[in-house]
């Protein structure tokens, strides 16, 4: 069984540069595969391998202050979901393209899983806002949810300028795949003048660890070789197209527009 660790800080790192060699020989060495991003402003990273060696990563990064406590979303798999082991660095570990937007100094208040369900359970006035890409939101979404139907996250400070000004005043609860985006469009929204904003703490993948398929419908979009998972975080039907990266539903498999390796009714419409 292997072990698939997600987690993110954002933190200052004036020392990116020199952390990137002793990081990815101590990845290799264990025999970890997947990438870890380091940019001045944080660390994100999505591995997997062993019980033992994904343990001794996160220990490994604890000997560093700065990343103490990083919360991780933990998921399984019965193969290993990246090719290979990559540590890179960026100027922004969840590119957004505003220099102003700094998480570490200024974003949205949390509210966890629980609390949201409670809030959507009892039915009460607040505006779910869905901060993903346009083919995350067509795998699956929680009901009632604001699709805003970008393509890019870049796109997410131009968009919020469609919502009604009215929400600006009301509860709104955002939320993305592990949290991570959510941290810097909380802050986007807050300059925007939007005054209750708050970021679902883990994302889906913590809210469907912690509450299941309540409110949910579909499957979340995941960026490794699964492509998606359920409810139960277990791996779907849903597959990528070759050519144009689309998530495909069994449905859209089944299509004339869609041949292996070739092309799928989405890049056959299009031109791609």
């Amino acid at each position: 069984m292997i072990v698939n660790i997600a987690g993110y800080r954002f933190v200052n790192l004036p020392d990116r540069d020199e952390l990137r060699e002793p990081m990815l020989e101590r990845c290799l060495e264990l025999g970890l595969k997947g990438t870890v991003l380091l940019s001045p402003n944080g660390i994100n990273f999505f591995l997997a391998g062993t019980q033992e060696a994904t343990d001794s990563f996160l220990q490994h990064l604890e000997f560093d202050a700065r990343f103490v406590g990083i919360p991780t979303k933990v998921s399984h798999t019965d193969y290993q979901p990246f090719r290979r082991m990559l540590v890179k660095r960026k100027q922004e570990i969840i590119a957004l393209g505003r220099d102003d937007i700094r998480p570490a100094e200024f974003t949205g208040p949390h509210i966890s899983p629980m609390e949201f369900k409670q809030m959507l359970d009892e039915d009460e006035d607040v505006v779910v806002l869905d901060t993903r890409n346009d083919y995350e939101t067509r795998v699956g979404t929680f009901d009632g949810a604001i699709d805003l139907d970008i393509p890019s996250f870049r796109d997410f400070p131009d968009a919020i300028g469609s919502l009604p000004d009215e929400y600006k005043s009301k509860t709104l609860v955002m939320y993305c795949t592990g949290g991570i985006r959510c941290e810097k469009a909380s802050a986007v929204m807050l300059k925007a003048g939007f005054e209750d904003v708050r970021q679902l703490e883990g994302g889906i993948l913590g809210y469907l660890e912690e509450c299941g398929g309540s409110h949910w419908s579909g499957d979340c979009f995941v960026f490794d070789q699964r492509v998606a998972l359920d409810h139960q975080l277990m791996e779907t039907e849903i597959v990528m197209c070759f050519r144009c990266r689309e998530p495909l539903s069994y449905e859209e498999q089944n299509s004339e527009r869609y041949v292996i390796n070739q092309y799928c009714p989405y890049c056959f419409e299009s031109g791609r």
